[in-house]
């Protein structure tokens, strides 16, 4: 198992190597930071001093104009291999510094709702498999469907609206509907109700419209093996139908649903930009849209970076659970 899963990590590291230099060398292609740098600096009354101006700047952030794409991305990726440095904004901030904090917000946002969604969306599809057309059922697969309907804005603003009609019933502040934190709270123990009050709303939002489609592939993949011979040749040694599923036809219809974890977890994680956006947390995924309209190459790539790691960690971990309940995997 562990030269299965070393194998495919060096894979994994390769195709990260190679999708961020092309996205960098796309980046500095294409994007224009000397205008965006121009609009910063305000520009000025000599077109030419002004000019010259956010052309010393592009030269301080490692983007000299006079340097084609190639030297530029060596210029980069020597900064990374040997000092970790992803470069400077526009704003003259350091990526790595402003990386830093937008990411761990956005995992605080993402993290215990990822959990949650996946062992939720699991459970609930071997629920409703092991009772296929009874109420509690129907009653799920009803639910994630509609989920799935719902534009994801909308469920958010929902959740967003139960809160407040909490709050205005209880005649107090119980959940916070925007923010992260608040300011001036002091003593460890303050800090981490005010925490626990601003995480609960976005963290139920995103698990409630989330696990439909863990869901209901893993109720599928389920019941294409409950009626199968080997559960049945179970039953014939005097198993019950539900230890004969529990036994047999759960491990091997986990199998593609431990596989498709390799897309649910980075979808989670930088697909978040709607709940930042609705619940006003200054994450990663705002961050890389101002990225994106700021024409800024070295935080853009840093995403993308980012984006490919989060991918490479749902991979393995879908391969690490494949290896365990299917043998011939590690071969």
């Amino acid at each position: 198992m562990l030269k299965f899963l070393a194998l495919r990590g060096v894979r994994y590291a390769v195709m990260t190597f190679a999708v961020t230099s092309l996205a960098y060398l796309m980046a500095v292609s294409f994007f224009n930071p000397e205008a965006q740098l121009a609009d910063i600096m305000g520009g000025g009354v000599d077109p030419e001093v002004s000019r010259a101006n956010v052309q010393d700047s592009l030269r301080r952030l490692d983007l000299d104009p006079d340097q084609n794409a190639l030297q530029r991305y060596w210029v980069w990726l020597t900064g990374i291999l040997t000092q970790w440095d992803w470069g400077r904004t526009p704003n003259g901030g350091y990526v790595n510094d402003e990386f830093a904090i937008r990411v761990w917000i956005s995992t605080q946002l993402t993290l215990v709702a990822t959990v949650l969604t996946m062992v939720i969306g699991i459970l609930l599809g071997v629920y409703a498999a092991a009772r296929q057309y009874r109420f509690g059922d129907r009653a799920s697969t009803w639910y994630s469907y509609f989920t799935m309907i719902v534009p994801v804005p909308v469920a958010y603003l929902l959740v967003q609206r139960g809160a407040i009609w909490v709050n205005e019933a209880a005649g107090q502040q119980i959940f916070y509907v925007t923010g992260f934190r608040s300011i001036g709270v002091e003593g460890a123990w303050n800090q981490f109700v005010d925490m626990a009050a601003h995480y609960t709303v976005p963290t139920v939002a995103m698990t409630l419209f989330g696990w439909a489609s863990m869901q209901i592939s893993q109720r599928q993949y389920l019941l294409d093996f409950v009626n199968a011979d080997f559960v049945r040749t179970a039953r014939a040694t005097g198993l019950t139908r539900s230890q004969a599923i529990r036994k047999h036809a759960l491990r091997v219809s986990f199998v593609p649903t431990a596989q498709s974890i390799a897309f649910t977890i980075p979808a989670l994680f930088t697909g978040t930009v709607m709940a930042e956006m609705v619940f006003n947390w200054d994450g990663l995924g705002s961050w890389g849209l101002r990225a994106l309209h700021a024409h800024d190459v070295n935080a853009s790539v840093a995403i993308v970076f980012y984006g490919c790691i989060i991918f490479a960690i749902g991979a393995m971990l879908a391969d690490f659970f494949t290896s365990l309940v299917d043998p011939r995997v590690r071969l």
